[in-house]
């Protein structure tokens, strides 16, 4: 009565002592087997490992016969029937047990539950009972294999599964934001069971197994596997002496620290990294720095809270009685003793079922005592009553899965400071985590799952781009300075001959390239990512459409001065022919109009949108757990090469015609198209630039500052090479020769400014006609000069000869020369005669310095020529 006192009064120390001595010897009183007064037998056969592979048969043999004797004391669970052990020790070996099993089916009493243990002898218990319509409960096996329903349909476990390590797992990947982790395993069934069960239990929850290594007996090269595939979190399945193997690799390779984490199953001693291993080559101290901060999960055996379940007792006075019954042996060199709880609830599980068939099996007619190996009701009624268990007993709560395994609590610990600290717990049937937050991580927080790539987009330096866009505005506004000046003085006559329309959409051809430099540098950095592909179609139409004027109205010239003047026997009447305006057009608008198809075919077809170029990854330079994506923007479309490669072609064979053509014609000269020379040079440099721009930039597409610099400083340098080429000698020899003003003038006396061929062949003649005039005068004023000096001469030698010498002289002049030099003039505003040969003196006959017979300017040239001109 005292004890069930809700408000106990206090006591002392001593009376504290007293009152645990009675409760013990209560407890021992209730242990202590009575008389039975005829209750009938119900027999139960038990296979305990007391040695072998697993010897749990040493504590799990006297905890079942504790849990057997409380029940056959209870008044209230199977009153009728007294429970009896049948055992025998299966050595954990499944040979044995084949022979064991055999004793017990066919030798009496008939055993109506059998409980073997390790999980090898249980299979083939479980495997061999449904013959003989046998319920298996087994306390001591967890391989994953024995949840097959349709392989051992009769069976039941209180010892957790193997798998049951793995909800905890992916719960724990979840609180820590884990999505991707890796495995390593020893290659046995029972850890391959639970791995592919922890593959699937991932998979549903978005998880990915990234690296999955097993190995035999020696880990080193799957670990080395595990560090070149940059495992983080990994789950290592394997037997405490491969681990240690596992470890000593992992300390080889440095595959621990911040940047990781271990997962292992908790039931590894204590110490078992610090135990001496000759199988490794690796020190205590190597192993200690190796394992710390590794997770391990467990399943609890043992109910930690203070809870009186269906036996009245705590887990620790369970303990107590245990330790009593084993005679004070060392608990950890006596095996099964942490599955001595779950040895003790499986007697508890297997009384209650069968209390609670005793029920229905008499509304039917039927009692326990009737079974025999060929019942299957019975069987049926205790399987129903196992399945829907549910009670607490000393190692927690206990109820069974669909496939007979035991749901249980799972301990979470971890390694701190070289021992094992408990940082939670977590019931998976419940899906409740109780944690405790003393989770201690080496970097201050748990790490990342893998290492943190950030994507980095590589953009053009604003520097270069703002320097180009400098130069490609100030070529724009030379542009446009050309182009009014082109058409200002349109009316000139030597710009006239030029083709001024031509050399207007050179202008604006070289103005649209220029404008393309703009977009070719712009990226993400200006524009979002929508609006990328206009940026796209804007550089494709302008730098397309823009060589199409300025390259293809040069070219036009060209192309028409070859076609005109290059041949020797069509070249005289050709050059009469007039050059006719709309045919120079019509060839610019061919190779327009085939510049804009192919780009409207292009953008119809295939159209430009965004890729995005992958480099290799880099490593920052701090100490960080991230690595750099370098990311690179292109233009580009489906059939990007194929497109390229059909513009590239045409414009390269365009590029070197206008070579040919510049070349055929450097030494052609005509009025009709005075500068094709300069146009033949800007061909040159267009062409040149043109065809190393256009192979170096795709080598160079990966360097967006290189690949921009060199095709912008291409299209600049083109542009400015042609409109200094085609405009500045014109602007030069307007300046420095007035010929502008000279046309005004001359607009002014005619009284017309229209464009008229015939007044404008007028106005040549009057300007030649002048030039003649001033020539002619300069040559008479000569000629004048030297017949004076002849005349003198001639006056002086006839004083000097003598008169006999006169008579003998048959070459001296008759009497008629002595007439005075002035008489032989001209009047004044008449042309000098022809001058006759045989009226000079002999030493002035062939005077060929004077009056050179080849000489455009002789004055018989003018007098047959020029004079009408003169009179016009």
């Amino acid at each position: 009565m005292l004890l069930a006192s809700p408000c106990p009064p206090r006591v002392s120390r001593a009376s504290r002592g007293h009152a645990a001595l009675l409760r013990s010897a209560l407890i021992l009183l209730l242990l202590w087997p009575r008389p039975s007064a005829g209750k009938k037998k119900l027999y139960i056969g038990a296979l305990f490992p007391m040695s072998g592979g697993w010897p749990g048969g040493q504590a799990c043999m006297p905890s079942a016969q504790m849990a057997l004797d409380l029940v056959n004391n209870r008044s209230d669970i199977l009153p009728d029937y007294e429970l009896e052990l049948i055992h025998y020790d299966s050595m954990c070996d499944p040979g044995e047990a084949t022979k064991l099993l055999y004793d017990l089916l066919y030798t009496e009493p008939i055993k109506i539950v059998l409980m073997p243990g390790c999980s090898g002898v249980s299979t083939l218990v479980a495997e061999a009972a449904r013959m003989w319509n046998l319920i298996v409960l087994s306390y001591g096996s967890s391989s994953p294999a024995l949840s097959n329903r349709q392989r051992f349909p009769t069976f039941f476990r209180t010892h957790p599964s193997a798998t049951l390590h793995n909800p905890t797992r992916v719960r724990l990947f979840k609180k820590w934001n884990w999505s991707r982790i890796a495995t390593i395993q020893q290659t046995t069934e029972v850890f391959t069971s639970t791995l592919d069960d922890l593959e699937q239990r991932v998979k549903e929850a978005g998880i990915e197994i990234s690296v999955r290594q097993s190995f035999l007996t020696d880990p080193a090269v799957a670990v080395k596997n595990l560090k070149r595939q940059d495992a983080r979190i990994i789950v290592g399945l394997f037997y405490e002496t491969e681990a240690r193997k596992v470890f000593c690799e992992v300390f080889k390779e440095k595959l621990y620290g911040k940047k990781h984490v271990w997962f292992l199953i908790g039931w590894y001693a204590d110490n078992w990294f610090k135990i001496k291993d000759p199988a490794i080559n690796c020190t205590v101290e190597n192993m200690t720095e190796a394992v710390e901060g590794h997770v391990t999960t467990e399943i609890v055996m043992l109910n930690p809270e203070t809870v009186r379940g269906v036996s009245n007792m705590t887990s620790q006075e369970f303990l107590g009685a245990l330790m009593s019954r084993l005679g004070g042996k060392n608990p950890e060199e006596t095996g099964g003793f942490q599955e001595a709880p779950l040895a003790f609830d499986a007697v508890w599980a297997l009384a209650l079922a069968l209390n609670k068939t005793v029920a229905p099996l008499k509304a039917k007619g039927r009692r326990l005592e009737d079974f025999n190996y060929n019942n299957h009701d019975i069987t049926s009624e205790i399987y129903r009553a196992l399945n829907t268990s549910s009670f607490e007993g000393v190692s927690g709560h206990v109820v069974f899965d669909a496939q007979g395994s035991r749901m249980a609590m799972t301990l979470i610990e971890q390694l701190q400071g070289g021992s094992y600290k408990k940082i939670g717990y977590y019931d998976s049937s419940q899906m409740n985590l109780s944690w405790f937050n003393n989770d201690v991580w080496i970097g201050g927080k748990p790490p990342a799952d893998r290492t943190v790539v950030l994507e980095e987009y590589r953009l053009l330096s604003q520097k270069l781009f703002a320097s180009v866009s400098v130069f490609a505005g100030l070529g724009i506004l030379l542009g446009i300075v050309c182009l009014t000046f082109n058409i200002y003085n349109g009316n000139v006559r030597y710009i006239q001959n030029s083709q001024p329309y031509l050399n207007n959409m050179t202008a604006v051809g070289c103005m649209m390239a220029l404008a393309a430099v703009f977009p070719l540098g712009i990226d993400r950095h200006h524009v979002n990512r929508p609006q990328f592909p206009v940026v796209c179609q804007f550089r494709l139409w302008l730098l397309g459409l823009g060589f199409s004027l300025a390259y293809g109205s040069m070219f036009t010239k060209i192309w028409w001065v070859h076609t005109l003047f290059t041949k020797k026997d069509e070249k005289k009447e050709k050059k009469k022919q007039p050059l006719e305006p709309w045919k120079l057009y019509a060839t610019v608008g061919v190779l327009l109009a085939i510049d804009f198809l192919s780009l409207m075919i292009w953008q119809i077809v295939d159209p430009l949108h965004i890729t995005v170029e992958k480099f290799t990854r880099e490593a920052p330079k701090e100490d960080l757990d991230v690595l750099i994506q370098p990311l690179l923007e292109h233009c580009s479309s489906e059939k990007m090469n194929t497109w390229l490669g059909v513009v590239y072609g045409y414009k390269g064979l365009l590029l070197l015609l206008g070579i040919f053509l510049a070349y055929e014609t450097k030494s052609v000269s005509t009025e009709k198209i005075n500068d094709h020379r300069a146009v033949g040079m800007a061909i040159y440099n267009v062409a040149v630039l043109c065809l190393i721009t256009a192979p170096v930039t795709m080598i160079l597409s990966s360097q967006q500052d290189a690949s921009f610099a060199f095709a912008s400083l291409a299209i600049v340098f083109s542009a400015y090479i042609t409109l200094v080429v085609l405009f500045v000698p014109k602007m030069r020899r307007l300046i420095t020769r007035g010929e502008w003003q000279s046309e005004q003038q001359d607009t002014l006396k005619t009284g017309s400014s229209t464009n008229n061929n015939d007044e404008e062949k007028s106005r040549q003649l009057e300007r030649e006609n002048r030039e003649l005039q001033k020539i002619i005068q300069e040559k008479e004023e000569r000629v004048s000069a030297l017949r004076n000096q002849l005349a003198e001469r001639q006056a002086i030698r006839n004083r000097r000869q003598p008169t006999s010498g006169q008579n003998q002289n048959h070459n001296a002049p008759p009497p008629a020369s002595q007439t005075d030099p002035k008489s032989l003039l001209p009047p004044p505003g008449y042309p000098n005669p022809a001058a006759d040969n045989h009226s000079l003196p002999p030493s002035f006959s062939n005077s060929s310095s004077l009056y050179p017979a080849d000489s455009k300017m002789s004055r018989n040239h003018c007098h047959n020529s020029q004079i009408p001109l003169l009179y016009k």
